[in-house]
């Protein structure tokens, strides 16, 4: 069996007090050298078979659960330095859901594992038939930086409880989480069936020349293209989970609750989640009521001011920071506008009359800006939405049923939600992912185990009674005539 090496500890970061207190290591880039022999001995791992027994699968989750519980501290720590996210919204949002996945592959494991019988023609048989899945080999998720470790961790369940060996690349811009799992998971995973490669652009296009059996991306379009061409090169098969601009349809008499789940779905993490609302298409009168509303709940939400909140993240960094705040510009703003340079945060702002010509209508906002787009009907919102690239999930807000199933019916997305954004994403019976330029693949669950599995079809047929023997040439009018019949 081939091992491969530890990757190189480096110094202790500073800036933080917990964070120093654990003495982790600063996110540095792994060598060249180091990735392309790590990547071949977890190959040499493969072909012994290591990862590929239910109860190999099960330790690794149980593992995996064990980091999470004896660490919690430690990761809503490098979660506040990151990203500045509160201890209560991180631990929802981050590590509770991955708790919810292992919970669940745990449940479920051996269902999954079981072969499925199906049934056969009755022109082949006696035979047998089943689809097994087996798993693919050596899996590299590349994680993001706005949920650092549930979208590095939750695609880590899904390749473990399919029994494939797996490369980790955190996200460079979450330093502080990147490098705790760099420490935290050659200790508590097997070494041999799961490693933390670490460090930037540069990294990664080091990990895309090596051969993989499956990459799972998480993040924008742009390097979701770059992945997949780097994929391709190798006829490699990819996940892609990407993002875009989510709509959300607020129809006629929209009721405080509505702005409050509008709130809490587009500010958590300082609106950088793929799946917030993107902007508010305020059907008729919807557009007045929101106006009114939705200063009242920002404010219960956060305070008078939210730059002070405990619950209220920031800006990964200047450059985000700054694209940002030059949008502002790009309208009328409502409710909210203010920033501050030093914490990288911005108030949660709802911006109206928006330039046709501006960011916040063309691109992806990924931070606290809520456009509200004020429209005639609720066939006028489906244009607006239909005119644009498909979009991870689609929002209605309505009680109407007839309008739930017009919805569906008429909006392609990654997911149709009704009143209740981002809270999809903790049902792990429902599959996760996109469409289009949304993204391709799906994964929580089961839909994570088979989209990284083999579903492998195996037929077996006797040769005691030749029942094939009409088949056979030479083909005879009245074989021919039997043929056709038989298919």
């Amino acid at each position: 069996m081939g091992t491969f090496p530890t990757p190189p500890n480096p110094v202790a970061p500073s800036g933080s007090t917990a964070l120093n207190q654990l003495e982790l290591p600063q996110v540095v880039t792994t060598l060249p050298e180091h990735i392309v022999e790590l990547v071949a001995s977890m190959h040499d791992v493969v072909s012994t078979r290591l990862a590929h027994p239910r109860r190999f699968r099960a330790s690794q989750l149980k593992a995996l659960e064990r980091m999470l519980e004896a660490h919690e501290q430690d990761f809503l720590d490098a979660l506040a330095d990151d990203l500045g996210k509160g201890p209560v919204e991180a631990k929802m949002t981050e590590i509770d859901m991955v708790r919810v996945e292992i919970d669940h592959a745990q449940l479920h494991l051996s269902e999954w594992m079981e072969s499925k019988s199906v049934k056969i023609p009755l022109a082949l048989q006696p035979a047998a038939a089943k689809i097994e899945p087996q798993p693919l080999g050596v899996v590299l998720v590349i994680g993001a930086w706005n949920y650092p470790l549930q979208l590095i961790l939750a695609p880590l369940v899904a390749s473990i409880a399919a029994g494939n060996v797996t490369v980790l690349k955190p996200s460079e811009l979450a330093p502080a989480t990147s490098a705790l799992l760099g420490r935290l998971i050659p200790q508590f995973l097997d070494q041999r069936a799961c490693a933390v490669v670490q460090g930037g652009a540069s990294t990664t296009t080091v990990l895309l020349k090596q051969q993989f059996d499956h990459i799972f991306y998480t993040g924008g379009e742009r390097v979701g293209k770059i992945v997949a061409v780097a994929a391709a090169q190798q006829l490699t098969p990819v996940t892609l989970e990407l993002g875009g601009k989510s709509p959300a349809v607020v129809m006629d008499g929209a009721s405080a609750a509505v702005a409050r789940r509008l709130v809490f779905g587009k500010f958590m993490n300082a609106g950088q989640t793929c799946v917030a609302p993107d902007y508010v298409l305020a059907v008729g009168d919807s557009a007045r009521a929101l106006e009114k509303s939705l200063a009242k709940v920002i404010t219960s939400f956060y305070g008078k001011n939210p730059l002070l909140s405990k619950d209220y993240g920031r800006i990964v960094n200047r450059a985000h920071f700054d694209r940002l705040v030059a949008c502002l510009d790009d309208g009328e703003v409502l409710i909210g506008g203010g920033y501050d340079e030093d914490t990288l945060k911005i108030e949660p702002t709802v911006m109206i009359n928006i330039d046709p010509d501006s960011p916040l209508l063309r691109e992806e906002i990924f931070g606290p800006i809520l456009p509200i787009i004020s429209v005639e009907s609720f066939d006028a919102a489906v244009r607006f939405i239909n005119a644009r690239p498909n979009p991870l999930v689609a929002y209605l807000f309505s009680e109407n049923p007839r309008l739930q199933s017009a919805y569906g019916d008429q909006v392609r997305a990654g997911a149709i939600v009704h009143n209740a954004p981002n809270v999809h994403l903790a049902v792990p019976t429902l599959p996760f992912g996109g469409v289009g330029t949304s993204g391709m693949g799906s994964y929580h669950g089961r839909h994570g185990f088979e989209r990284l599995s083999q579903m492998r079809a195996v037929l077996g047929k006797t040769t005691v009674v030749d029942t094939m023997r009409a088949v056979y040439p030479p083909y005879t009018w009245a074989k021919s005539k039997l043929i056709d019949r038989m298919l």
